[in-house]
């Protein structure tokens, strides 16, 4: 009996290359988009005072402002990623308590999470773990998570129709 024949062909790690870099036009607009996206999360921050942004937020601006096109940072994968984190950060945090031991169950469980959803996001994994170990109130944390991720999409989506020539964002919706 033959084996099926793969559906893509595999490279060897010789043969992959890192990404062309980008213009300079390129990398301020991506820069300048992500950088306003987080200012606007401070500034949202100082108005609720609760703190808004946080480290996993800042790695998925960076996603869909520098890697439009990938999978990790389409919106459902924004969205979806970091509430699943949360979530699967909350049932740990119940179950377990908040230890660094937790906080690594955690982000494993978010990352299981994600995987099944089909919404690949790593700074959702990052979520689950800032869950774990800071504890906040979840029916505060969480509509503001879901508010700052649905703020990076949008802005996301505003900031690749202002130069022309920029990859379009998102590639698909959900």
């Amino acid at each position: 009996m033959s084996t099926p024949p793969l559906r893509t062909p595999v490279r060897s790690p010789s043969r992959l290359r890192a990404p062309a870099r980008p213009t300079p036009a390129a990398a301020a607009h991506s820069v300048s988009g992500a950088t306003a996206v987080l200012l606007a999360l401070v500034g949202i921050g100082a108005l609720v005072h609760e703190p808004v942004l946080i480290p996993s937020l800042a790695a998925s601006a960076a996603l869909v402002h520098s890697a439009p096109g990938l999978p990790p940072a389409q919106p459902r994968s924004v969205v979806g990623g970091h509430l699943l984190g949360a979530l699967a950060g909350y049932a740990v945090l119940a179950a377990a308590g908040g230890s660094a031991w937790a906080a690594a169950v955690a982000g494993g469980l978010a990352l299981a999470a994600n995987t099944a959803a089909r919404t690949p996001h790593a700074p959702g994994c990052a979520s689950a773990v800032i869950v774990v170990l800071q504890a906040p109130a979840p029916a505060r944390f969480l509509p503001l998570l879901l508010g700052a991720a649905l703020l990076l999409v949008l802005t996301g989506y505003a900031v690749s129709r202002l130069r022309p020539g920029a990859p379009r964002y998102p590639a698909y919706w959900w």
